[in-house]
């Protein structure tokens, strides 16, 4: 199993456990790939942008320290509304991608356009992450990228000024920010941009939708007609108001205490209609495992029923949910299967092997494939979950712990990547207290 050396202090913490039904409503963060796509298209526009709401976590600090030392203006001053001005991009620069997918791949594309040397590291973990295909990609239409290892990082963009544009191919396979980085930029460079995909299914389709949506809504012209071909006209993007809406994934765990509890948990400030996430695919995995969904006047609403169900679901376009839906199948009433999720042995770590490996530990019947996971539900214990560095892989074990007591997290800090607040406020739900 790759990646599952932890290389930083930890902070242990216990999960706590539930002794009566969760109730509560919440405004949760912003999202995070909200955030930093409006935070890139932003620094690339003609004009200012605000961020309305955005989410203030490592991921989001490290975008913005991105495209501030290749000399855009970013203020992150105030939590509420963060302020975008767009300026000349130029090196060097040094960017420090943390363990983000997001930088990692929106940022390269970037520097191409920026006038000198930009060189991209982070985590050690981070040089697990797939990155060649985009390097290949950006290096056929004519940016100087320099690699130390095969396809991965550190790296360094010598970047031109100017990207001329035109069509590439790619295999975006193992990650569909691939498309996402090449996408941000394209309107930017001389003769806009084709995107071919070739391979297998492209993971995550919603965050596809949600990087076309971005864009038209900054005044690009993006034909997605054709499956697997992504066509962007060259062109001015605006300046613009982003308002960003709450974190749907961040919010999964939460809905999942209502499941676990038979509570009733509440996400305030929900858009009730042309949500940028998949909330609608959310909603239909939730009632399958026992849950009743609502859209109210005041947010989304799941109530629990006290039963959680077993579920056999593809989740490749929602692949992110694995961790937190792995803990909710341990808790329920019959088998689950979980397929289409191979892609995600390359995230924050290899989370298949990881989930299988953590639950195994503290007593669980669960099968690791090559793509996925069978889950049969039988009594846990206590005991210590490593979670890897990995925000989702805390989630889970903070998901289990509310029926098993004595669950011990080896480093629940890893949560400030996408939800600094997240122990305090889970602590609060559990106990009644928020």
């Amino acid at each position: 199993m790759r990646n599952l050396t932890a290389t930083r202090p930890l902070q242990p913490w216990t999960a706590p456990t539930a002794s009566d039904p969760v109730s509560a409503s919440l405004r949760l963060p912003g999202s995070k790939s909200i955030t930093n796509r409006a935070l890139v298209l932003s620094a690339l526009a003609a004009g200012p942008s605000t961020l309305a709401r955005p989410l203030r976590a490592r991921d989001t600090e490290l975008m913005a320290a991105a495209l501030r030392a290749m000399g855009a203006h970013v203020s992150i001053a105030d939590d509420e509304r963060w302020l975008v001005r767009p300026h000349r991009l130029v090196g060097p620069a040094h960017v420090d991608v943390g363990l983000a997918g997001t930088i990692m791949r929106f940022v390269p594309p970037v520097a191409g356009l920026t006038e000198g040397q930009v060189t991209f590291d982070g985590d050690p973990q981070a040089r697990n992450r797939p990155l060649g295909p985009l390097i290949e990609a950006l290096r056929s239409l004519g940016v100087r990228i320099d690699t130390t290892g095969p396809g991965s990082l550190p790296l360094v963009v010598l970047g031109a000024g100017r990207v001329t544009g035109g069509e590439v191919v790619i295999d975006a396979s193992a990650s569909s920010q691939l498309v996402t980085g090449l996408l941000l930029a394209a309107p930017r460079f001389d003769r806009g941009l084709v995107v071919r995909h070739v391979g297998p299914p492209v993971p995550s389709a919603p965050h596809l939708r949600m990087t076309v949506q971005m864009l038209r809504s900054a005044g690009a012209a993006v034909d997605d007609s054709t499956p697997d071909v992504w066509v962007v006209e060259p062109g001015p993007l605006t300046g613009r108001s982003w308002e960003i809406e709450p974190d749907l994934s961040g919010a999964v765990p939460f809905f999942a205490a209502a499941l676990v509890t038979g509570g009733e948990m509440t996400l305030r400030g929900w858009p009730p209609q042309g949500s940028a996430q998949p909330v609608e695919r959310l909603r239909s995995l939730l009632q399958q495992m026992g849950a009743e969904v609502a859209f109210t006047t005041e947010g989304l609403t799941v109530r629990g029923t006290g039963t959680v169900r077993g579920l056999r679901a593809d989740l490749s376009d929602v692949s992110e949910l694995t961790p937190a839906l792995t803990a909710l199948a341990m808790l329920a009433d019959s088998p689950s299967v979980f397929t289409g999720v191979g892609h995600i042995r390359g995230h924050e770590t290899d989370r298949l092997a990881a989930l299988a490996r953590e639950f195994t530990g503290l007593g669980a019947d669960i099968t690791e494939s090559s793509d996925g996971l069978e889950i049969r539900p039988r009594p846990l214990r206590g005991g210590t979950f490593r979670t890897y560095h990995d925000h989702r892989m805390a989630h889970a074990a903070a998901v289990a712990g509310l029926a098993v007591p004595g669950i011990e997290l080896d480093d629940v800090a890893c949560t400030s990547k996408t939800m600094p607040e997240f122990p305090a406020l889970w602590s609060a739900v559990v106990t009644g207290k928020s």
